[in-house]
């Protein structure tokens, strides 16, 4: 009989152990025709559940282990009293206790299965990922590894399909997802921080196979990738042209200087000054600049951080130098070289010269001294008067500036200044005279002749108006426009008044010794005639000729 028993239900079993002897006969306990429903969740289940037969004498409720809420009894009738929910409770229970005058008598329990339906969009625990990819990443690498970019679906026993969509263009050339259930992002091609420091994605997730299928449900997020720059490039001298993403051909240098000088800028060079920069722009180490091979005697200085080349001693002869530079990177880790080829060349010892021979300046009346004199073609700006040496633009460096004739200015590079408070409006004429001087040439002090220095010189016409415009005087800038070249007689009165010198004051001794040539001052366009009321010159001082030592 035991073993028998094992084989009922348990609570039938109870309740038939509570039944005194003889009713199982008549029927005098509580019972139900069916006890386990399944219903679709979100279902409003509005018919009763089941029917309770319950005997004349007796009276059903719910017990304490149904479900909170879900059961209600009317009359002998079990109804389902909410819409289920998979997602909340899959499996509701009706515990149906049956009392006589207090006493239980049968207990039974019922169960309402929820099925699960596809009632809910699947979503990702981010709405943006943003991730750093080091740039040598090797190709197949996972960048993502699946569980971080997995959704979640609460719905019981969907399958998701994942699909990812560039957001910048040809973004999907360099990654993928594993498969299409397998959200594992990988890396399909080489990175190139320069050509694509960034890329962003958006990744999409479906809980159907295809997007006709009902009910579907879809769901997004942004992936965004930052290209970490890595130290894959040496330094490239500029210009240079790239070959690919990671060589770029480099420029080599060409310059030339004249033999017997020191020059006292650093060389210009074609295509360009020598400059390096790091081949990973997005690390940008600092370039040290060294030669290590050519540098004959020493000749030529290269400035580690700037890579100006300088030349530290004179080339007797005609040579050619070919250097090797090298670019290396601050961090020691990767460098380049170069060759900088430069000529010595015999200088046939060309004065300098003006490229034109009238520059036009303004000051205001009343400005003190060490005022800037400004263009009178270009006010906002300073008139700038600056000589070229013909044969090597490398002297022009070497070029000094002096005014030779009057004392209200001087030069400072090649920018004129006043010396004195110009009170008066007025016109002034002034003599600027540009000699080269390098430390392997003489310096010489030149008589002037004829009104010009002798070196290289150019007529510097100055105007000082007034305040006013509305009162102009006459020898200002307005009346600068009309000036023109003196006839040849004017010319003749001009240079020997020039070359007149002040009374009482004795001539030199005639020279013994054959004075130098002397470089004349172009004679066309001629000192312009002085205007009404413009500020006549005095004759300048004669200097002696003094030669510096030799070097």
């Amino acid at each position: 009989m035991g073993s028998w028993a094992l084989l009922w239900p348990p609570l039938l079993f109870t309740g038939l152990l509570v039944r005194p002897p003889g009713t199982m006969a008549q029927a005098q306990y509580c019972s139900v025709n069916k006890d386990i429903f399944e219903v679709e969740e979100n279902t409003n289940v509005t018919e009763p559940l089941v029917d309770i037969h319950v005997p004349e004498g007796q009276e059903v409720t719910l017990g304490a282990l149904s479900t909170p809420f879900a059961f209600r009894i009317q009359g002998n009738q079990l109804f389902l009293n909410v819409t289920p929910d998979y997602e909340e409770k899959s499996l509701l229970e009706a515990q149906l206790l049956c009392q006589s005058g207090g006493t239980l008598v049968t207990q039974l329990r019922v169960f309402v299965s929820v099925l699960d339906v596809n009632d809910n969009a699947p979503e990702f625990p981010f709405k943006t990922k943003e991730i750093r990819v080091e740039e040598d990443t090797k190709v197949n690498s996972t960048v993502i590894p699946e569980t971080q970019l997995q959704a979640e679906d609460r719905d019981k026993d969907d399958i998701l399909f994942y699909t990812l969509q560039e957001m910048t263009a040809g973004a999907s050339d360099y990654f993928s997802l594993v498969s299409v259930n397998r959200p594992a992002l990988r890396l399909d091609r080489p990175l190139d921080f320069y050509e694509r420091p960034n890329m962003t994605f958006w990744l999409l997730v479906r809980d159907t196979p295809g997007e006709n299928v009902e009910p579907s449900h879809t769901a997004t997020a942004t992936l965004v990738l930052n290209v970490v720059p890595a130290d894959l490039r040496p330094p490239w001298f500029l210009p240079c042209t790239f070959s690919d993403g990671y060589v770029c051909i480099q420029a080599q240098y060409h310059g030339a200087v004249p033999t017997g000088h020191i020059l006292p800028s650093p060389l210009v060079l074609r295509p360009g000054p020598i400059y390096a920069e790091d081949g990973d722009r997005g690390i940008n180490q600092p370039i040290i600049y060294s030669i290590f091979r050519g540098n004959v005697n020493g000749t030529f200085i290269i400035h580690p951080d700037s890579g100006n080349l300088t030349v530290a001693r004179s080339v007797p002869s005609p040579m050619t130098f070919l250097l090797l530079v090298k670019g290396q990177q601050a961090d020691l880790a990767r460098y380049s070289v170069t060759q900088v080829t430069v000529e010595a060349v015999a200088a046939a010892g060309s004065p300098p010269r003006f490229p034109q021979s009238l520059y036009r300046g303004t000051v205001a009346r009343g400005a003190g001294a060490g005022v800037v004199v400004k263009d009178a073609a270009a006010p906002s700006q300073p008139l700038r008067i600056q000589a070229q040496d013909p044969e090597f633009s490398d002297l022009n460096s070497a070029i000094t500036y002096r005014i030779t004739n009057h004392s209200h200015f001087r030069m400072e590079g090649e920018v004129v200044l006043t010396t004195t408070t110009l009170a008066q409006a007025g016109a002034f004429y002034a003599e600027v005279a540009a000699p080269r001087r390098t430390s392997a040439s003489r310096w010489w002090i030149w008589r002037p002749w004829a009104g010009c220095w002798v070196r290289c010189c150019c007529w510097l016409s100055l105007a000082s108006p007034s305040l006013s415009t509305s009162t102009m005087a006459p020898g200002s800038s307005a009346a600068l426009a009309k000036l023109r070249s003196p006839s040849p007689k004017a010319l003749t009165t001009r240079r020997s008044s020039l070359t007149t010198r002040p009374t009482g004051r004795p001539s030199p001794a005639p020279r013994t010794t054959p004075s130098p040539r002397r470089h004349r001052c172009p004679q066309s366009p001629h000192p312009p005639a002085l205007p009404p009321q413009a500020v006549p010159l005095s004759p300048p001082q004669r200097p002696e000729l003094a030669e510096a030592p030799r070097r």
